[in-house]
This record gives C-alpha cells, structure tokens and sequence, in this order.
C-alpha cells in the first residue's frame, strides 16, 4: 500500500469560512460560532483513495490576516496544493484572490519551478445575498491559473468532499508526471518532501490557536 503525504494550503480572507470548512471536511461538523484563526491551524485527514493508495493530507487552514506578514513563506514551504476561498457575500473577498493566488505562486512551487495546483471556492453559495456572479468567477479563475473553481456551502455540506477530491486528484496527477521524471528512489520528491513536512509538522502545532 503506497502512501501519499499531501500538504494542502487554505487561505483567503477572514471570515470567508476556511476554517468551518476544515472542520466540515475533517470532522464532518458544522459549527455556527465564528473563531478567528491566529497564525495558522493544522488538521490532518487520512484517504482511502483506491486499493493501493492511501493519501494523507496536511491541512493548513492560514488565518486570513497572514497576506500581508512575511510569516506566509514558512507556512508555504513544501505544500503541493492550495484552495483559495471567498464568500460569494462580500465582493472585497472575492476581489483579494488575486492576491492571494500571486502571494502563493510567488512562495510556494512544485520541484519543477511550476506553480502548486489550485482550486478557487465560492463559499456560503447558500446565502440570496450573493453579490458575485457565476460568470465573472469562470473568467477570473480561468484568467489566473485555478484548476477549476467551484461553489460550496459549508453549511449545508454542499461540494466539499467533492472539491478536495478534484485538488487531490489533480495534485496526484502533477505528483505522478514529476515521480517519472525522477524516478530513482534516491531521486525521487516524495522522501524529501515527506521528510520536510514532518519537521515543519513538528514545529507548527502552536503557530494556531483557532
């Protein structure tokens, strides 16, 4: 049985829902309570992905002030996929994913100098309040780069299992192509990313307090 170790970014701005939808996806939770995350908060999820494959994925739920502190380049280190978030409510959040998306190229990128795939949320799809539309979020998504782009309700369960699936399974696919290229043991990302995030693992459980 081959074990993948995934380290999986989330950010975008406070208030958007990065952490509930963690814990939806985690735990299977919805919590009703708004909690600030501070620093960065870490979860771990476990997959049966097929017969052969277990994938262990790193969350890395990064509070929505952290844009603007050079602390981002740490917690960037050695992830291999991202989601970037907004609330389909509140149109600066959406505006921010420009930067969020450019923040990430500019700190995190797969052995191969490309950029870490990345799915764009459009949170609390569940509100009448919505003030961003459908068409405007497939322009921006396909203009900058985003795997695909996806609407969710953490609160009502709505397309999160499915978009992690679809950024894992993409993250696999990037994975798989760069192994072929190395494909000696010795050569091989895997290890050494492993081994990176076990330290960096190890030295960030108090950076969150959310």
């Amino acid at each position: 049985m081959t074990e993948h170790l995934l380290k999986i970014l989330i950010v975008g701005d406070g208030n958007v829902g990065k952490s509930s939808f963690v814990n939806r996806y985690v735990n299977g939770q919805f919590n009703k309570t708004y909690k600030m995350t501070v620093g960065v908060d870490f979860s771990v999820k476990l997959l049966h992905w097929s017969n052969k494959e277990k994938v262990r994925l790193q969350l890395w739920d990064v509070a929505g002030q952290e844009r603007f502190i050079s602390m981002t380049r740490i917690y960037y280190k050695g992830a291999l996929g991202c989601v970037v978030m907004f609330d389909v409510t509140c149109s600066s959040s959406f505006l921010s994913c420009r930067e969020w998306k450019q923040d990430l190229d500019n700190k995190a990128m797969l052995p191969n100098g490309d950029p870490v795939p990345c799915i764009l949320l459009a949170n609390k799809c569940d509100l009448a309040q919505r003030v961003v539309s459908a068409d405007s979020i497939d322009r921006f998504s396909k203009a900058n780069g985003f795997v695909t782009w996806m609407e969710t309700s953490v609160k009502e369960n709505k397309n999160v299992g499915e978009a992690m699936r679809r950024l894992v399974q993409e993250i696999l696919s990037v994975k798989s192509s760069l192994d072929s290229i190395q494909p000696g043991p010795q050569d091989s990302i895997t290890p050494q990313l492993d081994c990176q995030l076990d330290s960096q693992c190890s030295n960030s459980r108090g950076a969150g307090c959310c």
